[in-house]
């Protein structure tokens, strides 16, 4: 009886360790590809970019165009609501005067948007 026993524990440790060795087998084909793992952040961080990213960088070489094309006589909005006609431009700021005699200076980041003197009168709400 203890030759069966031996034969039959030797038997189950042979078909445990087959079993183990599929199972690592199998667990090692499904291991996931590192770069693939990575995939959904670059898609992500791709869709950031031209959805946020680019639009924004095309904005501002846009305003900064703008900033560069300032002249004296245009009318100019600032971001603060004031419409003034530009009788001064220096490097960082911009004087307007936004009523008779009354002269202000802004820096020229605050510019945000331009009318020319040809251009229609901008629009009142």
């Amino acid at each position: 009886m203890n030759i069966l026993s031996l034969l039959a524990n030797a038997a189950w440790a042979i078909d445990a360790e087959n079993a183990g060795g599929a199972s690592a087998a199998a667990g090692a084909a499904a291991a996931p590809n590192p770069i693939m793992s990575f995939m959904p952040l670059i898609v992500i961080f791709a869709i950031m970019y031209f959805l946020m990213i680019r639009p924004q960088q095309k904005r501002q070489k846009e305003h900064q165009a703008m900033l560069g094309a300032l002249q004296k006589g245009d009318k100019v909005q600032t971001n603060g609501g004031l419409w003034g006609t530009v009788t001064g431009l220096e490097p960082a700021d911009v004087t307007l005067e936004i009523a008779p005699q009354v002269r202000v200076k802004v820096g020229r980041g605050f510019i945000a948007k331009v009318s020319r003197p040809g251009d229609s009168a901008p629009a009142s709400k």
